[in-house]
C-alpha cells in the first residue's frame, strides 16, 4: 500500500465538495483523508515532507491547486474552498492531470521557458530535480498570486501596488483620494522632501489589456511636479499602449501581471516562506585534513 499521487486526489475532492458547501482548506483535508484513505496503515498517514508537512494532505492540497487551475474549484474567500458549476458536471475520466495540464488556463507566464519536465526526469541529476522541483512550485505561487490580485477589491490593489513599492525600496507613499484623483492613485516621494516624485496608476484587469487612451489619460494626470510614472496593470499592455509610453516626454515604466507576480515573489508582497531545505554534501577538506 502507498499514499496517493496528488492527481489521484482529484476525484476524491471533488467528491468531498459535491454538495457545493463552502469548506475550510483545513477542513478539506480531514474529510478527504476520513473517506477515501482512512483504511491506510497510519505509519503511511504519518509520513512527513522534509520540512515537516503531512505528507498526505501536502498531495491533497496540491491536487486542489491543480483543480482550482482547471476551474473544477474556487476560493469563494481566503482558506476557503468551493466546487465550481464545471466540477459539478465533470465526467470522471476528464478530471485527468493531462486534462488539466491541457486545458487550464495560466495567468503567469514566465519570459524563459523552462526545460520540459520530461526532458528532466529522463536526463537529471539531483540537483536537476531539485531546481525543477523549486521552480515549478514557484510557477504555481505565481499563477495563484496574480490569479488573486485579479480578484481583490480595486483599491485593496492599489494599496498593494504602492505596498510592494516600498518594499523595493523607494520612499514614503501618499495614497491619493478615491475620488475625482485624476487618474492617479498613489504618489510616491523618492526624498523625504517629496522633491522627486512618483506617480502611480494601478488597474487591476481579467482580460482586457492596457490601452493608448489609459497611458493617454495617465501622462495627462501627472501634474507639473514630476515627469515620473509607474503604470502596473494585472492584464497586458497592446502594442500603441507600450509606444505610447516609450515616446512620452515623461519617463513612464510599465508593469505587466508577469512583471507585477516577479517583484511581488522577489520582494515578499503577498507571499511568505514556508520550508526551508538543508542540503548537504561531502566535506573534502575534512578527510583531507591531518587532523584526522
Amino acid at each position: 500500500m502507498e499514499l496517493p499521487k496528488f492527481d489521484e486526489t482529484f476525484l476524491p475532492i471533488l467528491e468531498v465538495l459535491k454538495d457545493s458547501e463552502i469548506i475550510k482548506g483545513r477542513d478539506l483535508f480531514r474529510l478527504v483523508v476520513d473517506r477515501f484513505y482512512s483504511n491506510l496503515p497510519q505509519d503511511l498517514l504519518g509520513q512527513t515532507t522534509k520540512s515537516g508537512d503531512r505528507l498526505i494532505e501536502n498531495r491533497i492540497a496540491w491536487g486542489k491547486s491543480y483543480l482550482k487551475k482547471g476551474g473544477f474549484v474556487h476560493y469563494p474567500q481566503r482558506g476557503y474552498v468551493q466546487i465550481t458549476e464545471k466540477g459539478k458536471s465533470a465526467k470522471p475520466e476528464n478530471v485527468s492531470l493531462n486534462d488539466i495540464q491541457s486545458n487550464v488556463i495560466t495567468f503567469y507566464e514566465p519570459e524563459i521557458k523552462s526545460v520540459p519536465e520530461t526532458i528532466i526526469v529522463a536526463n537529471a541529476s539531483p540537483q536537476d530535480l531539485i531546481d525543477s522541483g523549486f521552480e515549478q512550485i514557484e510557477r504555481e505561487v505565481k499563477d495563484e498570486l496574480l490569479s488573486m490580485l485579479k480578484e481583490v477589491d480595486p483599491y485593496a490593489f492599489e494599496k498593494i501596488i504602492l505596498m510592494l513599492l516600498k518594499k523595493m525600496g523607494y520612499g514614503d507613499f501618499i495614497e491619493t483620494a478615491k475620488s475625482g484623483d485624476g487618474g492617479i492613485d498613489g504618489i510616491i516621494n523618492e526624498d523625504q522632501l517629496g522633491l522627486e516624485r512618483i506617480y502611480i496608476q494601478a488597474k487591476r484587469y481579467s482580460e482586457n489589456k492596457v490601452r493608448e487612451t489609459d497611458i493617454r489619460n495617465f501622462i495627462g494626470a501627472m501634474s507639473g511636479d514630476t515627469h515620473k510614472g509607474i503604470f502596473v496593470t494585472t492584464s497586458t499592455f497592446d502594442e500603441k499602449a507600450k509606444v505610447k509610453a516609450r515616446d512620452a516626454h515623461h519617463k513612464i515604466i510599465l508593469l505587466d501581471g508577469s512583471k507585477l507576480v516577479d517583484l511581488m515573489h522577489k520582494f515578499n508582497v503577498g507571499v511568505q516562506t514556508k520550508s526551508h531545505y538543508e542540503v548537504k554534501v561531502l566535506d573534502n577538506d575534512f578527510f583531507d585534513s591531518e587532523k584526522i
